[in-house]
C-alpha cells in the first residue's frame, strides 16, 4: 500500500513498498497527495509547467527578478525555462554572460563571487595571488 504525507505543506513524501506494481508506483506519485499540497507546491515554483509560465513572484527567486540587473535575469531565466537546446540552456549563453556581468557591476546587491567561491572551498583570495 502506498500514500503520501504532506510535512508543513512543503513537502510530498511517496511511501511505496517494493511488492507494489510498478503501476501503483506511478500513481502514487502522479498525484495521490492531498490538493493543499499541489497548491502550496505551485505557490512555490517559479515555472509553471500546467500553463508554461513564469511566476516572477515566486519567493524561490528572491531579488534576483529587481533592479538592477532583474530584467537581465529575467531575460536569461526565461530563455533557460523555455530553451529546447541540449544540453537545456546551451543557447542561453549570452543572456547568462550578461546577468554574470550585471551581477559582478553590483557587488553590493548580489554579493562578491569571489568571496563565495573562497567561503565553499576554505580559502582566501589573497592566498590565491
Amino acid at each position: 500500500m502506498s500514500y503520501a504525507r504532506v510535512d508543513e505543506e512543503k513537502d510530498v513524501i511517496f511511501f511505496v513498498t517494493p511488492d507494489q506494481p510498478a503501476a501503483a508506483k506511478t500513481e502514487a506519485s502522479a498525484g495521490s497527495a492531498p490538493a493543499a499540497a499541489d497548491t502550496a507546491g505551485q505557490a512555490q515554483q517559479a515555472y509553471n509547467e500546467e500553463t508554461g509560465e513564469i511566476n516572477w513572484d515566486c519567493p524561490c527567486l528572491g531579488p534576483m527578478t529587481q533592479p538592477p540587473c532583474g530584467d537581465v535575469f529575467k531575460e536569461a531565466f526565461s530563455c533557460f525555462v523555455y530553451s529546447k537546446e541540449e544540453p537545456k540552456g546551451m543557447d542561453c549563453v549570452e543572456q547568462f554572460r550578461a546577468m554574470q556581468s550585471c551581477f559582478r557591476e553590483h557587488p553590493e546587491i548580489y554579493g562578491d563571487d569571489e568571496d563565495d567561491d573562497d567561503a565553499r572551498d576554505g580559502t582566501d583570495a589573497a592566498s590565491r595571488k
